[in-house]
């Protein structure tokens, strides 16, 4: 994971740094969810357990998903329950997504869905998740 410097800011220069070729992908994605639309913060934390800079994305009070930060690429994370997550089958989204998320092992009740995102063109299917976990309860 990048990002890993308390005094190194997630500054739009530090995360070009970071990302290369997938930072349009990144910024992209930031703009489309500050619009209206969506309404997601993006709130950049140091955080001392995991030793490096996360994103909370947030709409209104409610965290829909997780970004972290790799070399070349970043993670976005949701997290779901058992009682949630069967609606994520349903939303056409690429199968090996599916098939990733259908692998993971929970996090104490909950179930992991990371999306590794290089590319604009992943983006359609972050945004249905997106919508889907901004649509529960």
């Amino acid at each position: 994971m990048f990002l890993k410097d308390p005094q190194v800011l997630p500054t739009p220069e530090a995360l070009c740094g970071a990302l290369g070729s997938s930072y349009p992908a990144y910024e992209e994605l930031v703009a489309t969810i500050g619009n209206p639309t969506y309404a997601i913060e993006a709130n950049w934390n140091y955080y001392n357990d995991g030793k490096a800079w996360l994103c909370k994305m947030v709409h209104k009070k409610k965290t829909v998903f997780w970004v972290s930060v790799w070399e070349g690429y970043f993670n976005a994370v949701f997290y779901f329950t058992a009682k949630n997550c069967s609606g994520i089958f349903d939303l056409g989204i690429d199968q090996a997504i599916i098939d990733e998320f259908n692998s993971r092992e929970p996090v104490g009740k909950l179930l992991p869905l990371v999306i590794e995102i290089r590319q604009k063109e992943q983006l359609s299917d972050l945004l249905k998740i997106i919508d889907y976990k901004k649509r529960l309860k």
